[in-house]
């Protein structure tokens, strides 16, 4: 039988990023998010639950994460379960299970104190996605020319 580990969350983040390297200087960025869930009763009352999930991104985009993402910002992500465990301080054994983020993507837009884009930072549609250095109402057939073409 085959195995199928795909998580896609969209919610706000709790905190922060924490941005950190490991020894060979990958980029880590750690964030949590809060998904809330509503929902009426039998009785007709209204119901919610929050449901928060610890992720991790890494390289480029842990970087791009720590650059533009704050709290309360509305984010997608899409990535797969991952189980850690490790030896508490106590010698218990502790464990969490966490998303591993291979994709984010920024929902709305910032907006004024909690979840606002940090100073000077203009978020890209997707992260990963390359920089583009010409502006989007930029004519891409001024640059070619009939020789430039291959066929």
């Amino acid at each position: 039988m085959a195995n199928y580990n795909r998580v896609i969350l969209i919610g706000n983040l709790t905190r922060d990023p924490q941005l950190r390297y490991t020894p060979n200087q990958v980029a880590v960025c750690d964030f949590g998010l809060a998904i809330n869930r509503q929902w009426s009763g039998t009785d007709g009352q209204k119901r919610e639950e929050v449901c928060f999930v610890e992720c991790t991104v890494w390289s480029r985009q842990a970087e791009t994460a720590a650059k533009y993402l704050t709290k309360g910002r509305s984010l997608l992500v899409e990535g797969r379960l991952t189980y850690q465990t490790w030896d508490g301080p106590d010698g218990k054994k502790r464990s969490k299970l966490e998303v591993t983020v291979e994709r984010f993507q920024f929902l709305g837009r910032p907006s004024g104190g909690a979840g606002e884009a940090k100073p000077n930072a203009q978020p890209p549609q997707q992260a990963g996605a390359e920089d583009q250095s010409k502006p989007a109402d930029y004519d891409f057939n001024q640059d070619v020319g009939e020789d430039t073409i291959p066929f």
